[in-house]
């Protein structure tokens, strides 16, 4: 199999890292800063074991990567997936499936606008794993796996073929949706990291903290119900799509929680979470909140973003999300 990875952030390494570790899987990366890339990469995961492989290729030219393969997996931020999908176009072939680690920042609306329905198309509803680079282009840790995985695939000729080998090459069971909208709508980034930014900064005043936030081990009741409140606008809205109940758990479901105590209590015991930090910028008296971190300039205009179109689209009422919309596209513009 020929896989070509676009992108070197911590998802790019991690994937790559485990994809060559299986030895039958030939993987290339298209990056912008091939130079700083190694022969070989691996990540570590949590209990030591090493994944560890070489890569084919790595390079920024589009027609050194992408020509030939059988596959190519976007794993990038949502500014940057539309341009890219029209920048590798003249150089996918017939069959090649083009797919994003995560759908919910847009892939599958840019690509039914820039692509002919032939292109086969995938994309998972979650990220497989959670990723941080250790040596940029060399090595990464793999801090925490998924259960299970959800794609949505569209256009291939056998989706079940094509879900079995991306469940063999990332090691993780993975069954498949129905729809896009299964797969691009969700409640994890797009509402999960900007309620939560949205309950800790929104009505700060500029004193710098002391230390830099732990995400989710600091993880607060106030920030749980902001959750809640969302959430159920966003199940709302699901109500109105050809969205499959209980495929997309609500988030009181899927942490195994009953109410913002319980839900806090969780969030904050995740032990893949415990070292994650809030996007934050040290200066000379502390930390101040980082409003041009990749939180914000991604989960607010193109994660929650896509769910509040939606929601006009078919007119439901989210007054919370308005809120949080509203603040974070304010704070990230002034920047």
């Amino acid at each position: 199999m020929r896989l070509t990875i676009i992108g070197g952030g911590g998802l790019g390494h991690v994937c790559a890292a485990v994809a060559s570790s299986h030895g039958d899987c030939e993987v290339s990366l298209l990056t912008g800063h091939p130079q700083q890339w190694g022969q070989t990469i691996e990540a570590v995961d949590p209990d030591g074991k090493v994944f560890k492989g070489r890569l084919k290729r790595v390079s920024s030219l589009e027609s050194e990567v992408i020509p030939g393969a059988d596959i190519v997996l976007l794993c990038l931020p949502g500014y940057l997936i539309e341009q890219t999908l029209q920048r590798i176009l003249p150089f996918l072939g017939d069959q090649t499936s083009v797919g994003s680690i995560v759908s919910s920042t847009g892939f599958f609306l840019f690509a039914h606008r820039n692509y002919p329905s032939t292109v086969p198309l995938f994309g998972y509803q979650r990220v497989p794993y959670i990723s941080r680079v250790k040596e940029y282009g060399h090595s990464a840790f793999l801090l925490g796996y998924k259960k299970e995985l959800a794609l949505a695939v569209e256009n291939h000729p056998d989706s079940e073929s094509l879900r079995t080998q991306l469940e063999r090459l990332f090691l993780t069971p993975t069954v498949l949706l129905q729809s896009f909208y299964e797969a691009a709508l969700t409640n994890s980034n797009p509402i999960l990291h900007t309620g939560r930014l949205y309950t800790m900064w929104h009505q700060w005043d500029g004193t710098p903290y002391d230390h830099q936030i732990l995400f989710y081990r600091e993880w607060d009741i106030p920030s749980a119900q902001r959750l809640i409140d969302m959430d159920g606008e966003f199940m709302s809205l699901l109500h109105q799509l050809p969205v499959r109940e209980g495929v997309v758990p609500s988030l009181l479901d899927y942490y195994e929680s009953s109410d913002a105590e319980s839900l806090t209590a969780k969030i904050q015991s995740i032990a893949s979470f415990q070292t994650i930090v809030a996007p934050m910028k040290r200066i000379e008296k502390g930390w101040i909140p980082d409003f041009g971190s990749r939180y914000f300039t991604e989960d607010f205009p193109f994660g929650l973003k896509l769910i509040k179109d939606l929601a006009v689209e078919k007119a439901v009422a989210t007054p919370n999300i308005d809120t949080v919309l509203e603040w974070g596209i304010g704070v990230s513009e002034k920047q």
